[in-house]
């Protein structure tokens, strides 16, 4: 193993968006099998502490490529992209941003039903989805489409997050 691989090097995928999770769960388990701790404790200090390093890196890789999100962040660093922390985004897309707040804020206000929030999840649940797609096609073709479509999966996150926070509050949890 070698720490300079990149992720997906590290589990034997292919370098694209759409991820294998049976086969990432899969792999990930033999490599942390591999490199536990435990099986050094009567090693070296060197060993143990390159157990502890390949552990670190196998644990984030793993997290990093589980999440569509930060898989998507990390394929645009791996083309040499950064995020900007002020994109700029289309007036359409905004809108709509704005209106699925309102939607949410008024599932709130009014009696926030749980049935509503459950469409309203759905409904923004297939955003996702769409921009996804966008982002798999892109980024081996359009960077700046797949840089964009990463910021606009940011913003969907955040209103996932805010959607789900409302439903534990409406749930009592």
């Amino acid at each position: 193993m070698n720490l300079n691989q990149n992720y997906f090097e590290l589990f034997g995928l292919p370098i694209e968006f759409r991820v294998d999770t049976d086969l990432l769960n899969d792999r990930y388990l033999e490599l942390q099998k591999e490199v536990h701790p435990d099986n050094f404790a009567a090693g070296t200090d060197q060993e143990k502490r390159l157990s502890m390093q390949w552990a670190t890196f196998i644990n984030t890789a793993n997290v990093t490529l589980k999440s569509p999100l930060a898989r998507a962040i990390y394929l645009l660093e791996l083309h040499g992209l950064q995020l900007k922390n002020n994109p700029e985004l289309p007036p359409d897309f905004l809108m709509q941003q704005i209106e699925l707040r309102e939607q949410l804020e008024s599932i709130e206000d009014a009696d926030a039903n749980l049935e509503k929030l459950d469409d309203f999840k759905r409904e923004v649940r297939s955003v996702m989805s769409r921009i996804e797609t966008s982002f798999a096609l892109a980024i081996g073709e359009d960077l700046a489409m797949a840089e964009r479509s990463v910021y606009e999966m940011q913003f969907i996150s955040k209103l996932l997050v805010s959607a789900d926070h409302l439903e534990e509050k409406l749930l009592d949890y």
